[in-house]
């Protein structure tokens, strides 16, 4: 079946996929000669459905592996809007940055949704698997995670698994995150994290809509083990919070690049740079490094 849901009238369909690497991380799935986003949705006792999310004119179509019921479209609706950030009003942050030359393309081409999970628990398991690591890596891990833990869709295409949850998880031993997910020195945080959503005792979902002030739910992140300023501050922009740079070893490569004619420059350079955009300077610097992803 499909479902047509309304995009906002500055939403860019392609810009929003390749805003960061999570289309490359199971259960997404990108096909970029088609920009179809391929994605697997758990839909709790059922088997997970497989959907296909395209950007048209005014809407994205996403086209279902089976009929679906009331309840389930509505699932599927919702998680296609959280995922594609819909419902975020980038308006100030396009007013932030209009302005400027270097930057005003950011609004005229829709950027500045990063695409995120369905759920907080798997994009800060994502974020884990992205520390102190290569990005092959963290495909590795993330994949061993999903082929080995997801539950199989019904697509008739078949081999497509969801996300596994914390409970299916927790279930497993240590020794499974060393052995089979080849998490290394992470594989006891993603053990401890899982247990910890699975026994109620951390709500990570509350983050979404959460009253602490972004110093405070930083510091509430960093509590999760495994969680460091790098993936903290990237978590928060999935949340829609956009204080922090993030800064890594390629960003820091990028801006030396593309704003410091090649030469290395202090992290404190580096953000006094995008201080001008203030509670959204962490998503200017990553719309500027990014900016070339699909020009």
């Amino acid at each position: 079946m499909e479902i047509k849901i309304r995009t906002p009238q500055n939403f860019n369909f392609k810009r929003t996929v390749i805003s960061h690497g999570w289309y490359g991380l199971l259960p997404f799935s990108l096909d970029s000669g088609k920009w179809l986003l391929t994605r697997v949705i758990d839909l709790g006792i059922k088997p997970p459905v497989t959907i296909v999310m395209a950007g048209r004119k005014g809407h994205v179509r996403v086209t279902t592996s089976r009929s679906l019921n009331e309840r389930e479209t509505a699932k599927v609706t919702r998680d296609a809007r959280h995922m594609l950030r819909l419902d975020d009003d980038l308006e100030p942050f396009y007013l932030a940055t209009g302005s400027d030359a270097e930057f005003g393309w950011i609004a005229t081409q829709g950027a500045g949704r990063l695409l995120r999970s369905p759920t907080v628990y798997e994009d800060l398991v994502k974020m884990i698997c992205t520390t102190n690591c290569s990005w092959a890596l963290t495909v590795k891990m993330v994949t061993g995670l999903v082929e080995n833990l997801g539950r199989e869709s019904d697509d008739i295409q078949g081999a497509r698994r969801s996300f596994p949850t914390a409970e299916a998880m927790a279930a497993m031993p240590l020794k499974f995150f060393v052995d089979e997910v080849r998490a290394g020195y992470r594989a006891p945080y993603l053990k401890e994290l899982a247990d910890r959503v699975a026994s109620g005792e951390l709500d990570v979902e509350e983050w979404l809509a959460s009253p602490l002030s972004t110093a405070e739910l930083t510091k509430q992140i960093k509590g999760v083990k495994g969680v460091g300023n790098y993936a903290a501050e990237n978590l928060l922009k999935l949340l829609g919070r956009y204080d922090g740079l993030a800064l890594d070893s390629w960003t820091r490569a990028r801006f030396f690049k593309i704003r410091n004619s090649g030469r290395k420059a202090t992290d404190k350079k580096i953000a006094r740079y995008y201080a001008r955009f203030n509670e959204w300077r962490g998503l200017a610097l990553w719309c500027d490094v990014t900016r070339d992803w699909l020009e």
